[in-house]
C-alpha cells in the first residue's frame, strides 16, 4: 500500500512542479560541469534532479562529518544556485498548499529546501533503508 501511495504522490508532483525543478537541477548542473572546476556542484546538481523528479519513498540523510572542502562548497553554492532554487521550491510550493491534495506535495517541496542550499554532504536513500538517529 505504501509503495501505490508513493507512486501516486509521484506521478502527481512530477505533472504539477516535479519536471520544472528537475529541469531547474538539470540546469545548474550543466552549467556547472561547463565550468569545469564546478563539476562537483553539477554531479550534486544532477543526483537532486533525479530526486526531483520522484521524491517520495525516498529521503536525503547526511553522509556523516564533511570536510571543511564540502562546507566551502555549500557556501558557494548557496551563493551561486542554491538560493535561487530555493526560492522555486518556495515558489512551486505556494500554489500546492491552495488545494487540498496538494498539501502533501507542498509540504514534500519544502523539505527539498535544506538538500537545495546545501547538496554536498548529503545523500539521497529510499526511505526503507532509513533509520532516524542511525547510520
Amino acid at each position: 500500500m505504501r509503495n501505490l501511495l508513493s507512486t501516486v504522490l509521484n506521478v502527481i508532483w512530477l505533472v504539477f512542479g516535479g519536471i520544472w525543478l528537475a529541469a531547474g537541477y538539470a540546469l545548474a548542473g550543466v552549467i556547472c560541469c561547463l565550468l569545469i572546476v564546478t563539476i562537483p556542484f553539477g554531479i550534486a546538481s544532477f543526483r537532486i534532479a533525479l530526486y526531483a523528479l520522484w521524491p517520495f519513498g525516498r529521503t536525503v540523510v547526511d553522509r556523516g562529518q564533511v570536510g571543511a572542502m564540502s562546507t566551502i562548497g555549500n557556501v558557494i553554492w548557496i551563493l551561486v544556485a542554491g538560493i535561487w532554487i530555493a526560492i522555486g521550491h518556495v515558489l512551486t510550493a505556494i500554489p500546492m498548499f491552495i488545494s487540498i491534495i496538494g498539501i502533501p506535495l507542498g509540504i514534500a517541496n519544502l523539505k527539498m529546501i535544506p538538500i537545495s542550499l546545501m547538496p554536498l554532504g548529503k545523500e539521497i536513500v529510499p526511505s526503507s533503508h532509513y533509520i532516524p538517529g542511525g547510520r
